[in-house]
Formats: structure tokens, sequence, C-alpha cells
């Protein structure tokens, strides 16, 4: 019998408006519940289950940051009653003023709330950068840096920014997080940790002009029956299946960098990476299954253990991971820098990003992590399960 994948993420997209009342976070609650009760009824491993709504500074505009971190207070108590564990409130909208991103930050790590305890470690949040039609914008992109580093400061060990990032054309729909949002009617939307899929496809080694044929029919040959199992629980729920994010995520040992090496072309970044990369992205992007988010390959480097370590060797860098970028998934993920990073230099670091999204008319993000009181040079120091540790690099070369 074929083994069946993790499913990482289980995501309810919530139509109701923001500020979301005790009745609405109790109802989204039952209904993403009774969505992994079929999934684990039909032998899935379910590992979160996850709540994505309406962007909420569109929903309210003309909140104050206090009411805002209050209201973000409250959104997290009554998900803990009810729960639920993640939940991403979606994107400050290109060229919002910095207060925006301001604003997401006392959200995530309230300290204008007297008596907010610990913060809300089940929000995410998120600030648009670049869009199909605008293209990139820089103060945003700005705004985004100063948020990373405020999250770096205010929170325990800076692991705010595991639940922050800035993006580049995403749409609403995707189930990932941070990047998560929602329009439209309620749906469902289901992302697996496929990168065992990919090491089952490639574990006999490939040719190059073989893993994309490979990648396409192990891919639609295990999520086939995922996306038929979250089609009928969405109608029985009464909500729309929204697709599936077939980017073949790592968690740890589970290495998407390992899954490829099967293929017997070297280790992860050497020369030939990027064309490996381009194939499995064809592979994941040709099933002809409804697909949402990013679907392509991603390169998360601290959630990834093989991963880390080509890091670590040399082999992979922020500049590989933005050009493998054009050709892949989601940009520049779980990547350490460091805690003194200028944030002029991490702004520039999100253009980049940003820049490929805008060009290429595709989703990407930035999701980093600067590391507080910890320089290039360097190991991260992260105590977060999620995590791998690994050295911190400069977010550009040295002087010569």
């Amino acid at each position: 019998m074929q083994p069946k994948p993790p499913v990482r993420a289980l995501t309810l997209g919530v139509a109701a408006p923001h500020p979301l009342g005790e009745q609405e976070v109790r109802r989204a609650a039952e209904i993403i519940e009774r969505a992994g009760a079929a999934f684990a009824a039909e032998g899935y491993e379910v590992q979160t289950l996850r709540l994505s709504t309406r962007p909420v500074l569109g929903d309210l505009a003309g909140w104050g940051r206090e009411e805002l971190a209050q209201y973000a207070c409250d959104l997290q108590a009554a998900l803990d009653r009810a729960g639920v564990g993640f939940c991403s409130l979606g994107p400050a909208p290109v060229g919002a003023a910095p207060e925006a991103a301001a604003a997401l930050v006392d959200m995530l790590a309230p300290g204008v709330v007297p008596h907010a305890g610990r913060g809300n470690p089940a929000l995410s949040a998120s600030v648009m950068v670049s869009t199909p039609e605008h293209g990139v914008h820089a103060g945003a992109a700005r705004a985004a840096a100063d948020a990373m580093l405020a999250l770096a400061e205010r929170t325990d060990q800076g692991l705010g920014n595991f639940n922050f990032a800035a993006l580049g054309c995403v749409p609403p729909g995707t189930p990932f997080f941070p990047a998560a949002y929602h329009a439209g009617p309620t749906s469902l939307t289901v992302a697996l940790q496929g990168a065992g899929v990919v090491a089952e496809a490639l574990q006999a080694g490939a040719e190059l002009g073989e893993v994309e044929g490979r990648v396409r029919a192990k891919l639609a040959e295990v999520a086939g029956p995922v996306v038929a199992l979250a089609e009928r629980s969405a109608g029985g729920l009464g909500a729309c299946f929204g697709g599936v994010d077939l980017s073949p995520a790592p968690d740890g040992d589970d290495s998407i960098a390992g899954a490829i090496e099967l293929a017997g072309h070297g280790r992860f970044g050497a020369p030939g990476t990027l064309a490996l990369a381009a194939a499995v992205t064809a592979g994941v992007r040709s099933t002809g299954l409804p697909g949402c988010g990013y679907c392509g390959l991603m390169l998360p480097v601290m959630e990834d253990s093989v991963l880390a370590r080509r890091w670590e060797e040399g082999l992979v860098g922020i500049d590989q991971l933005l050009a493998w970028s054009a050709v892949c998934g989601t940009g520049l993920d779980t990547v350490p820098v460091p805690g003194d990073s200028p944030p002029e230099v991490l702004a520039e670091v999100i253009c980049d990003m940003a820049s490929l999204a805008a060009r290429l008319q595709k989703p990407l993000s930035a999701r980093l992590l600067p590391v507080p009181g910890r320089s290039a040079g360097e190991r991260s120091d992260f105590s977060s399960p999620y995590l791998v540790n690994t050295v911190i690099k400069p977010l550009s070369p040295p002087a010569r």
C-alpha cells in the first residue's frame, strides 16, 4: 500500500470580516476540526489546523495601534479557548505607511497593551511589497525590514519573525504561513509535507530529463486522493475547496535538499542545482491537480537539515536562493541574518525578492530571521523545534 504523505496544513479561509468575535472563532475552529477529523479517519497525519483571515488592516483601517494591539490579544485569547494554534491576519497592503507595519508588530508582540503577557504566538502577519499590477514598492520593503528588526528585539530569541514575512505578488488562498490570507467565501486549502514524496520519486537516481516526469507522476499518485478527500470534506462543511499547494515542504531530516541529491547529481548547491530546481518545479506544476499558493520547490534554509548544512558549507547563500527562485517556489525562507543588520540593507534584500516576483509574475516571499546578539560568522541559537541552527552569513560581501 502506498504510504500517505503527512499533511502539513489544513487551512480554513474565514469569510467573516474583522473584528472576529468569540462566536466566529469558535465556528471556524469547529469547521477546521471536522476537516482534520475527516483526514485522520482516512489515515492521514495532519500536523496543523490553521485559520487565515481577510487582511486585518483592510477591515480595521480606522483603528489605532493600541486598539489593534488589544484586538490581537483578545483574538489570541479566543483562539486559545477554541484550541486553534495558527491564525494568519494577512498583509499590510503595498504602499501602506510604515505605521501599518509597526501596527502589525504591535499585534504579534504587543508592547503598548498593559499585561500583554507572552505575546500572541498563534498570530502571523506580513507586508505586501510588490504586486503584478504595481510592481515593487521600496517604502513597503523598508517598512518590512524595520518590522523584522523590531520583532527580533521584542520577541523571545527574535522568534516573532517566524510568524512574519515580506510578500511579493502572493495571492490570497495559500495554505502556507505566514503568507496566508483570505478573500471570498469560506474555503479549505491543503498543504502537504512533500519532501518525502520527491525523495520517493528520485531515490533510484534520475537523469535531468527524467526528473520532471518522475516528480509529476509521484505527486499525482499520492496527492490525487488528498484532493478528492479535501473536496468532499469542504462540500460537507459548507465551504469551497480552494486547492492544494504541492510545494514539497521539508521538516528537519525529511529534507527536500536531500531528496534532490538522491537524483545523483552531487551535493545540493553545486553546479546543476538550478536545472534540478526547475525540473522539480515543472513536475510540481504539471500534475493537473487544482493548485493554490506557491506550487514550487520550497527551500527554507532552517527547516531542512541538509539544506542548513549546505548553507554552512558555502554551497547555498542568499544570491543562490534568489537565482533559484527564478525557476522554483518561495523565495527566501527562514534565512538567518545578523541581528545588527542595517535596515536599509535588509530592505534591499527584500526588494530583490519582490522584484523577481513582479518581473516573473509569481508569488515569492522573504522570511528573514535576524538573530539577536549574533553577528556574521557565528551560529544561530534558536530553541524552536521547527528550526535547524546554522551559521549566520553577512547580507552583503565585505568591502575589498
